[in-house]
């Protein structure tokens, strides 16, 4: 039986959307293992002098647990 968890990061990018799920993807494989999927909860930016200066999004990432039979 396989067993998931699900974890929520958030991720910062000066070039754009896109970039944050894709630097956070990357980061949490560094952290998690087994990363099986991962969908955008929420997106903001910050503003600096009238312009946007970072995209930020939320992650709700997905990881399949490692079985109890495999950590002996």
């Amino acid at each position: 039986m396989t067993i998931a968890r699900v974890t929520e990061i958030s991720a910062v990018s000066e070039t754009s959307f896109d970039d944050a799920v894709a630097k956070g993807i990357e980061r949490s494989a560094k952290t998690l293992r087994n990363v099986k999927s991962a969908w955008v909860k929420e997106q903001s930016v910050t503003v600096e002098n009238g312009k946007v200066a970072q995209y930020q999004v939320n992650l709700m990432v997905t990881f399949i647990l490692d079985d109890d039979a495999n950590l002996a």
